[in-house]
């Protein structure tokens, strides 16, 4: 997941795939403990496409505050 296809996603689809990532972060983890996960830099890229999420949903809400102070 690139930057590009993040910022393209709306407030409420931005939310629901920090939702659905972390659900995914978790299974990814319960996996890696039973030695289950065959790839472990699924749970850094799982975690890097959390924080792509959470930048641009708080540069939103900054910019949403910007304005309202204007």
């Amino acid at each position: 997941m690139t930057i590009e296809d993040v910022r393209k996603l709306s407030d409420q689809d931005l939310r629901k795939k920090v939702y659905e990532l972390k659900g995914n972060l978790l299974t990814l983890r319960f996996q890696a403990k039973a030695g289950q996960l065959d790839n472990g830099n699924k749970i850094n890229q799982c975690r890097k496409d959390i924080a792509k999420c959470l930048t641009v949903e708080n540069e939103r809400k900054k910019a949403k505050a910007e304005e309202a102070a204007k």
